[in-house]
Parts: C-alpha cells; sequence; structure tokens
C-alpha cells in the first residue's frame, strides 16, 4: 500500500507522516521539496506526482491557511485551496485511488448557536473559507472515493499555538484580553491524524462511507475559556511557572480589528461520523491538556 501524503512540514501533516505509518508506504512531500512536487502554486507538477507514485491513498493536509492574509492575495488562496487539490482529486479518480482532505468551519457563517450539520447551507465571511468550501466541491465532485475532514480550531504541541501564546503573555502581562463570543472545540493535529488512519481502512473495506465528515474534538468552549483553561492547568503541571497575569478579561470580537471575519458559532455537529465508524471524540480538555504537559 503506497500513500502520497503533502503538507508534512504542517501541524497535521506532522502527526500523519506517523499515524499513517503503520498502514503502508508513506510518500510524504512539503511545498519545497525537490525530488517529487509538492508545491500547490504548481497543480501540473502535483499531478505529475500522483502519476509517478501510483498511490492508493492521497492525504491533502496542504492549505493557505494565513486567513487575514488570504484577504490581499485571493487568487493564491483560491490555487492553493481549491484548484490544487481539486487536480489531485482528479488523479486519485484516474487512479481509483481514496483522497482525504481537510477543510474548515470557516465554510460557515457563524450564526446561531446550534452545532453545524454536513448538510446545512454555508456561507463563508472570508476569502480563506470561501477557497476552503470551493476545495470541498471540487474534491468531492472529481474523485467519488473521498474523505473530507470538517474541523476547527486545530493546535498541536509543534510549531506556535494558541496555547503558546496565552502562556507566554501570562508571563509578560498582567491584564490579558481574550474574545469570548466566538464558540468551538480545540481540536488537536495528533486527534486528527489517528483518527484518519482509523477511518480509511475502514472506508476501503464500505466505499459507501465516503463522502464529507465534521470531526472535531467533543465539548465546546470560547477562546477565553480555552486561555483561562490553558493557565490553569500550566499552573498545576508547572507551578513554579513565573506568570504576572493578575486578570484574563473576555471582551467581543469587535474589539480587535481584523481583516477577516470569524465566524462566531464554530461548533460542529460530529453524530455523522461517529455513527458511521463507530468512534468516540474525546472532550477538547484532554487534547490540550495532553499536548500542555508535552511543551511545558
Amino acid at each position: 500500500m503506497k500513500i502520497l501524503l503533502f503538507g508534512k512540514g504542517g501541524q497535521v501533516g506532522w502527526e500523519l507522516q506517523r499515524s499513517l505509518a503503520g498502514l503502508g508506504e508513506v510518500v510524504a512531500l512539503d511545498h519545497d521539496s525537490t525530488d517529487l512536487c509538492g508545491d500547490f502554486t504548481r497543480p501540473e507538477g502535483l499531478a505529475q506526482t500522483v502519476r509517478l507514485v501510483q498511490p492508493q491513498l492521497i492525504v491533502n493536509a496542504a492549505a493557505h491557511t494565513a486567513v487575514d492574509k488570504a484577504e490581499s492575495e485571493p487568487e493564491l488562496a483560491r490555487l492553493i485551496n481549491a484548484t490544487a487539490p481539486g487536480v489531485l482529486a482528479r488523479e486519485a479518480q484516474s487512479l481509483g485511488a481514496w483522497m482525504v482532505h481537510f477543510s474548515t468551519d470557516y465554510v460557515f457563517d457563524g450564526s446561531g448557536t446550534r452545532p453545524w450539520l454536513e448538510a446545512d447551507s454555508c456561507a463563508p465571511l472570508s476569502v480563506y473559507g470561501q477557497t476552503k468550501l470551493e476545495g470541498e466541491q471540487a474534491v468531492a465532485s472529481a474523485c467519488s472515493r473521498h474523505l473530507i475532514w470538517r474541523t476547527s480550531w486545530v493546535y498541536a504541541a509543534r510549531g506556535g499555538n494558541f496555547a503558546k501564546t496565552m502562556l507566554r503573555l501570562a508571563q509578560e502581562r498582567e491584564l490579558l484580553t481574550v474574545i469570548d463570543d466566538q464558540v468551538g472545540a480545540p481540536t488537536g493535529a495528533e486527534l486528527l491524524a489517528d483518527l484518519t488512519a482509523l477511518a480509511w481502512p475502514e472506508a476501503l473495506r464500505r466505499p459507501e462511507l465516503a463522502g464529507l465528515y465534521h470531526l472535531s474534538a467533543a465539548g465546546e468552549t470560547s477562546w477565553h475559556g480555552y486561555a483561562e483553561h490553558v493557565l490553569m492547568q500550566a499552573r498545576l503541571i508547572k507551578p513554579e511557572l513565573p506568570f504576572k497575569v493578575r486578570e484574563v478579561r473576555a471582551v467581543a470580537s469587535s474589539v480587535f480589528q481584523t481583516a477577516a471575519r470569524r465566524p462566531l458559532n464554530s461548533r460542529l455537529d460530529t453524530t455523522r461520523l461517529q455513527t458511521a465508524f463507530g468512534l468516540r471524540l474525546p472532550p477538547w480538555q484532554q487534547g490540550v491538556d495532553r499536548m500542555l504537559q508535552e511543551i511545558l
């Protein structure tokens, strides 16, 4: 079994190299790979890579994820998030291969408080969300054997993340101001990778499982609640941390001016995924606590 992984240097791609290793030979590429093309600004090169490798599974963990920057470079975001995945999907279809593609809660407008279902209408608020939606559509229409994971608030021990930022600022400032009107579920890259490695073999046995699924950790919180949990756990894990912070103040999203609008409601209903694959998704706190144990 040969697996072709794109975006190996990202948070999810890094974890996928580990989780997929037990399923077959993993050919892992990034945008700067030299022997084979992994550059999503060169779709023709990606197609040639697929033809050379001849994989049974293509996993796309690459994306233009700079949400605010995408507002000023929409064509680049579209090339990376939509055009290139569509090319990979067409190549997968021609080989009879499967494709796993990662998407985002940003395809929704964030209205209401009910967790979003896969069948709900999409209305992205940003270029990032729009191009990710176009990527979903391109993959679904070109490759019949696809698994599309919509997820939210992804973090990992490797690289930068919200928790690391809070830990740093808590040692520099007495007051932190954190948004409390955006609600979702922090979801670990490790969880996404492990669930991919569990789900794809099942889909291989049962092709009718192909489709779009919401995949995020269980439960919900605001960014403010997330920050408070991180600082509380950090104090338990490492009491000697030199925190200066005295208050974590909850504020509205409008306090921070950003180029791209963020959805307020990022809750994802994962019932379809759990039922189809017989899985149980852990509470978001479990993954965050494990990550903190690793980085502190």
